[in-house]
């Protein structure tokens, strides 16, 4: 029999990025013959089906007990770290839990920061003192791991952000006609996506090329959505116009998930991911984007300039339109560049499958579980 997982994590319904990725590894966990279970990280109680087989409703009396009662029935528990998923200051309320597991504990990193707050970092390294085995998706995250928390290399794994294998009907990007080329950005929307330089980039590009479509796909971050409702859309929105862009950029607020996405992907010419941050080093879109075989515009955090350092994609700095700009016009210019970014995109694709990732976590489960065994003997 193999090792049975129980998950920590958000979990859809819910709509994150976390969720998400659990969902995803689970599924391909479960095709490949695991026993998988999650507890699932929520506000109020939703309904509930498998693989979800216990809900932890932030701030309950008695929560992190119950979560870690059912997380103990399952022969390693997989906890997927994000500060904010967690209750209490930095979801420190991870914490309880963890300090109740008596299973072996494998901690995924979807976020290491390289100057946390005091807390941020207290929280960070009790919970590395509680696991046994850590996964960080990027080399950069577990550089900072080395340098900010003194971990032993050893015990940190890098296994890939898996993605949908979504290279069928990839069509190559023509040099020339009159086809109006698309650049999406996707996910779901909040400040820091970097989109305003991408609208003040166009602005700027119509001056020397024909402007593709830009499409803006991705409902607001629900947590966004409860804080200040619809306004950094509503921004988005009012510049569009005030840049008459309004017949070039299309914006779509729905959550898209699945086949429907995987089709909207499939059908952009050019991935444009203009994020803020010079921090993260974790990106599902990113990894979505190139296991698509999709040419990638990207500013330059770190798992971009680790994914696309290879030739998949063009880097530019953060809230530089101007660099948007001419890293656009390249793409869709020069001659066999954007297939040229395709073709090594999808030579990396095999690596970001879910179910070659899928499996490296079965391999690290089965390793951790097996010293958790032989050091009880």
């Amino acid at each position: 029999m193999g090792v049975r997982l129980g998950f920590l994590s958000t979990y859809p319904s819910t709509q994150c990025g976390i969720a998400t990725f659990c969902q995803a590894l689970v599924t391909h966990l479960t095709a490949a013959g695991a026993d998988a279970g999650v507890v699932r990280l929520v506000d109020e109680r939703l309904p509930r089906t498998p693989p979800v087989v216990h809900e932890w409703v932030a701030g309950q009396a008695g929560g992190a007990a119950a979560a870690a009662a059912v997380l103990n029935t399952y022969d390693v528990a997989v906890i997927q770290h994000e500060y904010g998923i967690f209750g209490g200051p930095d979801g420190q309320d991870v914490l309880e839990v963890a300090a109740l597991l008596r299973v072996p504990v494998i901690t995924v990193l979807h976020t290491v920061l390289t100057t946390p707050t005091p807390n941020q970092h207290r929280v960070l390294a009790a919970l590395i003192e509680r696991s046994d085995a850590l996964v960080t998706m990027t080399e950069t995250a577990r550089d900072r791991l080395m340098a900010g928390w003194d971990v032993d290399p050893a015990r940190v794994s890098v296994i890939a952000h898996g993605a949908e294998d979504n290279r069928l009907g990839v069509a190559p990007t023509p040099d020339g006609g009159a086809r109006q080329r698309t650049v999406l950005t996707w996910g779901l929307l909040s400040q820091g996506k970097g989109i305003e330089w991408a609208l003040l980039a166009l602005a700027d590009l119509r001056q020397r090329v024909p402007l593709p479509a830009y499409q803006i796909v991705g409902q607001t971050h629900p947590r966004v959505l409860e804080r200040e409702g619809e306004a950094y859309r509503n921004r988005l929105i009012a510049l569009t116009r005030e840049l008459r862009l309004t017949r070039t950029v299309h914006f779509d607020s729905r959550y898209l998930s699945g086949p429907v996405l995987r089709g909207v992907v499939r059908r952009a010419d050019v991935i444009l991911l203009p994020y803020d941050s010079k921090e993260q080093v974790t990106s599902g879109v990113l990894a979505e984007a190139v296991a698509a075989g999709k040419p990638v515009i990207a500013t330059a955090f770190p798992h971009a300039v680790e994914l696309l350092s290879s030739g998949a994609g063009l880097l530019v700095p953060q809230r530089d339109p101007a660099a948007i700009a001419a890293a656009l016009e390249q793409v869709l210019t020069v001659d066999g560049l954007a297939d040229a970014m395709a073709s090594t995109a999808r030579s990396l694709a095999a690596s970001l499958l879910w179910p070659n990732v899928a499996e490296r976590y079965l391999q690290l489960a089965a390793s951790v579980q097996s010293l958790a065994l032989r050091s009880a003997v």
